[in-house]
């Protein structure tokens, strides 16, 4: 195989299919230092303490961009608060970046011109304090600007640490409270919750936070903390970017080590069956009773996915590696030469009929690489099994779904969408189209139970997916499901829209109820995403519940009426 593509960027220079893959990650967000006068002219009056600068904006798959927007990086909450004062006064728009690892347009729409009135703020340069607050119950205060592997080191360093977390270690803490980040924890059989941890999201461990809103008395925008039993904390646990949060104190509780188990030898019609079958199967509802946490990772078009499964182990069993750091699987997070060349060509040459061959690659690779790098059976420190996503990754789009069910639902949930799957994936392939060249991802996570906070009258976000449903105590789990592949792969949206179809109709508060997740693709029509007006204007806001729609859409907007916190899309979304 080679590794040249028969293209050339403006300069002449050839391109290789390694370097078409990883520019996305190669590529910085370089802050350009703007000429004085120019900056004077086109943003008068800015705060002199602030030095602002040209940035351009790319999301994790690059399919939302922009360039050279006004940008600044305040060096405390005190400068946040001054920068956001001068665009209220200006009529601009305010959007807090942090690593900008998302897919959906909550921070900006595309097509924002460079001379649009948007002011990126980057919170990773200055907004990364981080100190345990206290240790009895134990929680820890932190800058919304640390990233996820920033503040779970600190915590591992005095003992401390979460339950679950998202993979990618890259993304700011802000970032992931906005959406209601979330790793994927059940409670196994047996296992009881430790104090200071939550099964739901890391919106559920926020005692307090810090955010600039409006003060009618001041008539200005101010920094305000608000607690947990707070009924406007609520609204900006899960705020989507309709506000701005500088600083939050967590509550956490005492490490684990966490034992994490790989295999790619038990089919896909055995980890996704039917429940009521064998007894002895084994199902994905069975690893979940043995051990609680569990991922399922099945490459387009084989049989056979990577299974992980996560369990507490205080001590190292015999056959287990330990791991003294994250990001375990090199073969994963560093795109091999074979995948690269398959994934190139798919893109390159318009090769989507290579789907099942990229596929089955991946797969091959995951498998031997598990066994190469000696990590199908790793154990340490929770933080050192949990991330395991490096910015080096491939990068491929993805949509995301909760279906919100009862524990001993969960399998009857994996086995409908994934026999629809299927069936749609071979439907479409008998007619010469290969939507899916990526992966499907099924987690399992409990919901945002305030009771976790171990603190008195916390309330649970009013926007998270994971917030639990009026009415329906009985729903004590959420069913994850994520379907990945290359950006502009042909008819992707068409067939993510009848998974999402398939999903609103089957789940719609029978035994089950689906909401989107908000960082990934969702709102399909048949060309693009966050496009279906119906799904936007009615099926969303219904999923949480009229009241709590609405309550929430009223708090954000009471909490920035002059919506400097916005843009087009949630303009369209929270109305």
């Amino acid at each position: 195989m080679t590794d040249q593509l028969a293209r050339t960027d403006d300069s002449g220079t050839p391109w290789t299919r390694r370097s078409f893959l990883l520019g996305a990650a190669a590529l910085a967000l370089v802050a350009i230092p703007a000429d004085p006068a120019v900056a004077a002219a086109e943003l008068p009056d800015f705060p002199a303490d602030v030095t602002p600068y040209r940035s351009g904006y790319r999301n994790w798959v690059g399919e939302i961009t922009a360039d050279g927007l006004w940008a600044c990086a305040p060096a405390d909450a005190g400068q946040v608060v001054e920068v956001v004062n001068w665009a209220w006064r200006h009529g601009w728009t305010v959007r807090a970046r942090g690593s900008a690892h998302g897919w959906s347009p909550l921070t900006i729409t595309d097509g924002t011109e460079s001379d649009a009135p948007v002011l990126l703020i980057d919170t990773a340069p200055h907004l990364t304090g981080i100190a345990l607050e206290s240790t009895g119950p134990a929680a820890v205060r932190a800058g919304t600007g640390i990233t996820l592997e920033a503040l779970l080191t600190h915590l591992e360093e005095h003992g401390l640490g979460v339950t679950a977390a998202p993979a990618p270690g890259d993304l700011t803490l802000g970032g992931a409270l906005a959406v209601d980040a979330h790793g994927t924890a059940v409670p196994a059989d047996g296992e009881t919750r430790q104090p200071g941890h939550t099964y739901g999201s890391l919106s559920n461990l926020v005692l307090s936070l810090t955010a600039v809103v409006w003060d009618e008395d001041a008539d200005a925008y101010v920094l305000r903390t608000f607690d947990r039993d707070d009924a406007d904390c609520a609204a900006l646990l899960t705020h989507l970017g309709r506000s701005l949060v500088v600083e939050v104190v967590l509550r956490v509780g005492a490490n684990a080590n966490l034992r994490c188990v790989s295999r790619t030898d038990i089919p896909a019609s055995e980890l996704f069956a039917a429940p009521g079958g064998d007894s002895g199967a084994r199902t994905f509802a069975s690893f979940l009773d043995e051990a609680g946490r569990v991922e399922t990772i099945w490459f387009a078009f084989t049989e056979f996915p990577w299974l992980k499964v996560w369990s507490v182990a205080p001590t190292r069993p015999l056959t287990s590696r330990r791991v003294s750091s994250p990001y375990n699987y090199p073969f994963s997070d560093n795109v091999p030469t074979l995948v690269a060349d398959l994934a190139g060509r798919i893109l390159a040459d318009g090769a989507w009929y290579l789907a099942p061959v990229l596929g089955n690659a991946q797969l091959d690779v995951a498998a031997l690489g598990l066994v190469a790098t000696l990590s199908a059976d790793i154990w340490g420190p929770s933080k050192n099994t949990l991330l395991y996503v490096k910015p080096t990754t491939l990068r491929v789009t993805a949509n995301g779904y909760a279906v919100l069910t009862s524990r001993d639902q969960v399998q009857r949930v994996i086995a409908e969408f994934t026999a629809f799957y299927r069936e749609r994936l071979a439907a479409y392939a008998a007619q010469g189209r290969f939507p899916v060249n990526g992966t499907v991802e099924i987690r399992a996570t409990g919901l945002d139970q305030p009771g976790d906070t171990d603190s008195a009258g916390a309330r649970a976000p009013l926007l998270s997916a994971l917030r639990p449903v009026d009415g329906h105590p009985e729903w004590d789990t959420a069913v994850w499901l994520d379907v990945l592949t290359l950006p502009g792969t042909p008819y992707a949206e068409a067939f993510f829209r009848e998974l999402e179809q398939f999903l609103l109709r089957t789940y719609d508060g029978g035994h089950a109820l689906t909401r989107v997740e908000w960082s990934k693709g969702w709102g399909y029509t048949d060309t693009a995403a966050w496009s279906d007006e119906e799904v936007i204007g009615t099926a969303v806001p219904a999923s949480h519940g009229d009241g709590v729609w609405q309550q929430a859409v009223g708090t954000l907007d009471r909490l920035d009426p002059h919506r400097v916190f916005g843009n087009a899309f949630l303009d369209r979304l929270l109305r």
